[in-house]
């Protein structure tokens, strides 16, 4: 991990455990702490906020001490150059957007926050809404205001409570593009809470998962997705994320084909344009093996791999086995028995057959 990093020491007793963490993160992309509800998630992000007052406490963001319980250092919330986006978009309803987003300037201490403020506009779309009331304003076009708020005040870390957790499906989905933009443009490290695997999937670049006050896994978010003897994502949920470029189209069948370390895969054709980087989760459930060639197949999409390991399932009839394609990762599920037919063991040579792939999304 490149210097400098952040980090983030936390004792806090809570009603049903003690939120224990201790991490250190990169100062750049988006973190997504990920776990059920009650794991401990919007607790940690309001001591990093100084919202709440562990016991003991670092928080040390880029080199800034913003807490040490140690030597008695305690910047108060208002201090910290941190921006706050909420479950709920908490604006002003008296205000105009332009009167909600120019507040941000208030705590901004950069000489360019003018310009800083007019990019962010820009960047999050939300230029022709500027003269509406808040009132005026859909579930996803609050939230990407409350951003551009959080924003002007040029942060040093952006906080993200789960943010589309109000947010009806087809919002979500117009609002999940900008916060890709935003990971993808900025310079900025963001803290990003929620419970959703797919959010994750689709944002991530380092990946927290927190259970019961504790860290169950932490690190590149395709590393953690595809752990097999410690699996942080169980059932349904449990699959690899790839991540390529589009790099072919065919358009008699409307297909776009994706070069990822493993191969081409062909996905349905959304438009996208020929160099445009992307990511695809796959899911185990959608992945089977077979020890030859496909032939005859209504599957399109095989990777040529080696079995690095095969681990037991949540279900004894199951097994999840780890196939290294490249340097891509996939997951299957299958049954034991369908493993004790093909003689599958680590380092043997398989083809994943993958039934559904599709842009994290």
């Amino acid at each position: 991990m490149r210097n400098p990093v952040s980090h983030i020491h936390v004792n806090l007793p809570r009603a049903a455990f003690v939120l224990q963490v201790d991490l250190y993160l990169p100062t750049n992309g988006i973190t997504v702490l990920l776990g059920p509800s009650g794991s401990g998630k919007t607790s940690l992000l309001r001591c990093v906020a100084g919202l709440e007052r562990a016991g003991t406490c670092r928080v040390e963001i880029a080199g800034q001490v913003w807490e040490d319980s140690e030597f008695h250092i305690f910047v108060p919330t208002w201090r910290r150059p941190l921006g706050y986006v909420f479950q709920e978009a908490c604006l002003f309803e008296h205000l105009t957007v332009r009167g909600n987003v120019e507040y941000g300037l208030r705590r901004s201490k950069g000489g360019s926050s003018r310009q800083t403020l007019d990019a962010v506009i820009q960047m999050l779309g939300i230029e022709p809404l500027l003269t509406r009331r808040a009132q005026q304003l859909s579930g996803g076009e609050r939230q990407r205001v409350a951003i551009a708020r959080a924003l002007a005040a040029q942060p040093l870390l952006l906080l993200l409570d789960e943010p589309l957790a109000a947010i009806d499906q087809a919002r979500r989905a117009d609002i999940l593009p900008w916060l890709e933009r935003l990971r993808d443009e900025l310079q900025l490290p963001m803290l990003y809470v929620t419970h959703s695997t797919d959010e994750a999937a689709r944002l991530a670049d380092t990946l927290v998962v927190l259970e019961q006050g504790h860290v169950k896994a932490a690190g590149p978010v395709a590393e953690v997705l595809t752990a097999v003897h410690h699996p942080v994502i169980l059932g349904d949920d449990a699959g690899a994320l790839l991540r390529g470029r589009i790099a072919e189209r065919d358009g008699q069948w409307h297909l776009a084909g994706v070069a990822c370390a493993g191969g081409v895969l062909w996905i349905r054709d959304t438009g996208l344009s020929l160099g445009t980087q992307v990511r695809l989760r796959v899911l185990a459930r959608d992945v089977s093996i077979t020890t030859a060639a496909p032939l005859q197949t209504s599957i399109q999409n095989h990777l040529r791999g080696v079995i690095k390991t095969i681990a037991t399932d949540t279900h004894p009839a199951h097994v999840l086995v780890h196939v290294l394609c490249g340097d891509s990762t996939l997951l299957s599920r299958i049954t034991n028995r369908a493993a004790a037919a093909l003689r599958l063991e680590p380092g043997q040579a398989v083809w994943a057959q993958i039934k559904s792939v599709a842009i994290a999304e």
